[in-house]
Parts: structure tokens; C-alpha cells; sequence
């Protein structure tokens, strides 16, 4: 996945906090997906306007003390790809 690649959300996937679980979630209708808080921040920055090495950007500017932000986040979005978590264009 390259840095200008805009990610978006899977249509059949639907973001949400839930206060009851205390994180993200992705919920589809056959159920949900507990996130961790790393995957949950993630996927809360994806709009479909924002390309990778912005949602990076981003993530370094809210987590200064992390250096790891940039590689773990383009782990995990090919992990969601692979999912089918995320569409990328």
C-alpha cells in the first residue's frame, strides 16, 4: 500500500464506540469485532479523503512519543485490507 492510497472504510463495516465494551468496534451483520485501542485510533481517522501518509501524519502529530507510529500503522492497515476491513484506492 503506498502512501498515496486512500483508504476507506468497507461498506459492509460500520465504526463505532461502544461504551459498554469501552473501545471501537466494527460491527457487520453477522456481528462485531472488538479493536484494540491502536486499531480502533486507526480506523477512526479513515474518511475517505485522507490518504495514508496523512492518516500517518496525523496519528505522529497526536502520539509525538511513539516512535513506531508509522510502521505499526502501515501494519495494520494491510492487516485490515486483508480483512476486507478496508478498501483501498
Amino acid at each position: 500500500m503506498n502512501d498515496s492510497a486512500v483508504p476507506t472504510l468497507n461498506t459492509h463495516f460500520r465504526l463505532q464506540w461502544e461504551q459498554a465494551q469501552d473501545c471501537y468496534v466494527l460491527l457487520y451483520p453477522e456481528g462485531m469485532i472488538k479493536l484494540n485501542t491502536s486499531a480502533g485510533m486507526i480506523l477512526s481517522h479513515i474518511d475517505g479523503v485522507r490518504s495514508v501518509a496523512q492518516l500517518i501524519a496525523d496519528l505522529e502529530a497526536q502520539f509525538p512519543d511513539v516512535p513506531s507510529v508509522a510502521a505499526d500503522t502501515r501494519v495494520f492497515l494491510s492487516t485490515a485490507q486483508e480483512q476486507r476491513w478496508i478498501n483501498v484506492d
